[in-house]
């Protein structure tokens, strides 16, 4: 029908005096946008499969491409915008439910930026990170309420499991299946380089990578794909997977498309079926249910590895968080609502669960009032973007943060939204073998850590801006913090006081 024709999001600007016909963009372009003309001797274009990767711009030789958005539009409305339209003549036509990648690109408040940084001054000297030393390992891990001596004063190794972080960021959660075994492999080699962490995500951990296993992660979800014994003692800490900031309160599924030859080896289901993890654990309806499961793993693995709890933010994350922390469980990580994910439904993503920012103060604040602040280490995550996101996070309780969509990027993400179909031209969201070759991991891996010594650089400069010199002494400090456009309920929450204050 012809409700159903949309005129194409984005327009491909191809200069004809630059353009030689070497036919690159044909040869790079998963999504065949590209093709040639035998007749003409030209090249052109089909621009409604265009997603807006970049790939045919970065490559072209002559610089004779550029994508621009097209123009076209429906009569303006602002309550009937052109995406809902589209929406629903969409479903219309299928019945299906919208499906979407990546994290949440609503306008909605991002608090970091409505945060800044205090600065020492003339009494409270700056400390130089040039000259005097600068703390940026933190240890992930339950803490012991206090010192314990023997009858002759020594004394006695009271500390649980810990996670030792040269700086406080680990990789999060992105299962081999959603993303290419090239990506999950320069995940794997940076953290080893740089003296952190990477998570295997839900979908188990391949063979070939248990030698990084001193840096990993690994997860178990609702799905249990890919969990076995030799899995669970062959990382450093395990995660149960409750939830994740793009789908709160849902459960995963990785089409039968993607499992593939050693993906399906991996989660052990078989080739060519979906991989569907139920909304709920069926083994987990309630506090005293996930204490069960807590201390299954710890008998597996010997009393020896942290456990960790993930959990989307919500509106009672902090009650949430009080019971986790009753648990057993060692860490929690909480993800925030910008949180990305390979496919969520876009529904689900761009409406439910909380800006991680306001979690994550509720969580430590109800922690700290409850004293039990140190049962448990605090893991945030859900679109942090930069090393002062990273400062931010720390000051208002976080011990550690991840980083999923920041090292996607590095690795060359585009952020074109399309992780779903399985074409990721970059060599990452894909399992197609052409593709996935795309992604060089001795290069990958030099840009992951790249990155991470960038933001350490960066993390010490600001904390010697602020006269502190380790991540303990940030931790929760939020006299170190000031709102600038915010509501005095919103800075309640936050535990901030107003720049000027």
């Amino acid at each position: 029908m012809a409700v159903d024709f949309f005129y194409p999001e984005y327009e491909i600007v191809r200069d004809p005096n630059r353009c030689i016909a070497c036919r690159v963009c044909e040869r790079q372009c998963s999504n065949k946008v590209h093709s040639y003309d035998e007749d003409t001797g030209k090249m052109v274009c089909d621009d409604s499969k265009c997603v807006n990767c970049h790939r045919c711009v970065a490559l072209c030789p002559t610089r004779a491409l550029k994508i621009v958005p097209s123009g076209d539009t429906f009569k303006t409305n602002s309550n009937w915008t052109a995406n809902y339209m589209k929406e629903i003549y969409r479903q219309a036509n299928s019945g299906g439910v919208l499906l979407s990648s990546m994290g949440n690109p609503e306008a909605f408040p991002v608090y970091w930026d409505k945060m800044l940084i205090n600065a020492s001054q003339v009494t409270n000297p700056s400390i130089d990170p040039l000259r005097e030393p600068m703390e940026t390992r933190t240890f992930l891990g339950k803490k012991p309420t206090g010192i314990e001596r023997d009858m002759n004063g020594r004394l006695v190794p009271n500390l649980e499991p810990q996670l030792e972080l040269s700086l406080p960021i680990l990789f999060g959660g992105m299962s081999y299946g959603a993303i290419s075994y090239n990506a999950h492999e320069c995940l794997a080699r940076a953290a080893e380089a740089v003296g952190t962490f990477y998570n295997t995500g839900e979908g188990g951990l391949h063979k070939d990578f248990y030698k990084y296993g001193k840096n990993t992660i690994v997860q178990v979800a609702s799905g249990r794909f890919g969990v076995h014994k030799d899995y669970l003692n062959a990382g450093a800490a395990i995660e149960i997977k409750i939830g994740q900031g793009a789908k709160p309160g849902i459960g995963g599924h990785l089409p039968g498309l993607k499992i593939v030859g050693d993906i399906s080896q991996t989660r052990m289901i078989p080739m060519g079926s979906d991989a569907i993890s139920p909304a709920p654990h069926h083994d987990i309806y309630s506090i005293e249910d996930l204490h069960q499961l807590v201390y299954s793993l710890k008998e597996a693995t010997d009393y020896k590895k942290p456990v960790i709890v993930k959990i989307a933010a919500v509106h009672n994350v902090a009650a949430i968080a009080s019971g986790v922390a009753r648990s057993g469980a060692d860490i929690i990580a909480i993800d925030g609502f910008r949180g990305g994910t390979g496919a969520a439904p876009t529904r689900i993503r761009d409406n439910v669960g909380i800006p991680i920012e306001l979690a994550l103060a509720a969580v430590d604040q109800r922690l700290r009032d409850e004293g039990i602040r140190g049962n448990i280490s605090i893991i945030c995550g859900g679109s942090i973007r930069n090393s002062t996101d990273v400062i931010k996070a720390i000051a208002l309780g976080a011990d550690a943060v991840y980083i999923a969509t920041a090292a996607l990027l590095a690795l060359g993400c585009h952020l074109c939204r399309s992780c779903h179909t399985g074409n990721c031209n970059w060599g990452i969201a894909t399992q197609k073998p052409e593709l996935v070759k795309r992604l060089n991991t001795d290069v990958g891996t030099e840009r992951l850590i790249n990155l991470l010594h960038a933001w350490e650089h960066e993390i010490t400069e600001i904390m010697g801006g602020m006269g502190i010199n380790s991540i303990e002494a940030l931790r929760g400090n939020r006299l170190m913090l000031r709102g600038i456009g915010l509501t005095d309920r919103e800075l309640a929450i936050l535990g901030i006081k107003h720049a000027g204050e």
